[in-house]
């Protein structure tokens, strides 16, 4: 293991800002990672839909057959440069990725009636057709089950916290200072 490398790692409620987020960080030289683009190599390779049904599905069935932090472990073994690491969402993940030592866990959040509005512009299958529905979607994120997605504890794990509440510019402002 490269202790030199530094890695970035990112967590959060949907649409924070993490995509955002990771952009930012790759402009200033880090290599780009996410746990979700190995669900989603999952889901393409079982000719599987990727919805964020399935990709929560998937991500937890990996965790109940291979280990909880298997995500991460994968994810590790690709890292050669400084690195961000988008998608965490298990504290076994983050257990697994504190084994290297220069990992900083970055946390996002914003209101949820913001986070909503943004899932709504980006296009993607989220799910969640009303406000409500998002909301009950991210309860699923939020268990207590070792092999499922436990977003809240990640996100009190985090080593900072970053609240996405204004604009691009406000947050990359907030990045900067990070750095």
């Amino acid at each position: 293991m490269n202790t030199e490398i530094k890695l970035i790692g990112l967590t959060g409620t949907n649409a924070a800002g993490k995509g955002e987020a990771a952009a930012f960080f790759i402009e200033h030289g880090y290599v780009y990672f996410s746990l979700s683009d190995l669900i989603r190599e999952e889901l393409q390779q079982k000719q599987i839909e990727i919805t964020r049904d399935n990709l929560i599905k998937t991500g937890n069935s990996l965790r109940e057959n291979f280990g909880p932090d298997i995500l991460a472990r994968r994810i590790l073994e690709r890292v050669k440069d400084d690195s961000v690491i988008d998608s965490i969402r298990n504290p076994h993940e983050i257990q697994h990725l504190r084994s290297h030592p220069n990992f900083v866990l970055l946390a996002l959040d914003a209101p949820v009636e913001i986070r909503y509005e943004r899932a709504q512009k980006r296009g993607r299958n989220e799910s969640a057709a009303s406000l409500r529905a998002f909301i009950h979607k991210e309860s699923e994120e939020m268990t207590d089950q070792a092999t499922a997605q436990q977003l809240k504890t990640c996100m009190q794990m985090a080593d900072f916290t970053v609240i996405n509440d204004g604009t691009l510019d406000d947050l990359q402002k907030k990045l900067e200072a990070f750095l």
